[in-house]
């Protein structure tokens, strides 16, 4: 259900990709030029050291890793769509000093980065 509102930059123009290999693991969805990754989960992944792993991995290279679980999607659309849109947009440098010349600022992070 996710997918029907990433695909095709269906979301404000942005583009995702789905089952994308990244390193050693498979994302469900990632945004490669904001350097997001979003996860559809089910009741399988509520406790799991592999995932662990996995995320502190992805945010080892750069990644943010957005974590929806499938009732969420299913009931919440909306938010979740605004919570992967706004992580879209945010868009920090990767550098932790941003170039006032390119015009970017320090931002403060949302609760679900």
């Amino acid at each position: 259900m996710l997918w029907q509102h990433l695909r095709g930059h269906r979301l404000n123009g942005e583009k995702f990709r789905r089952q994308q290999a990244i390193g050693p693991y498979v994302v469900d969805f990632v945004h490669f030029a904001a350097r997001v990754v979003a996860e559809a989960d089910g009741g399988q992944h509520k406790v799991s050291p592999g995932d662990e792993r996995r995320e502190a991995w992805l945010k080892s290279q750069g990644f943010r890793v957005l974590r929806f679980w499938n009732h969420e999607i299913c009931n919440d659309t909306a938010v979740v769509l605004e919570a992967a849109l706004t992580a879209v947009e945010y868009r920090h440098p990767l550098s932790p000093d941003p170039s006032p010349a390119r015009g970017e600022q320090l931002c403060s992070q949302s609760s679900f980065f």
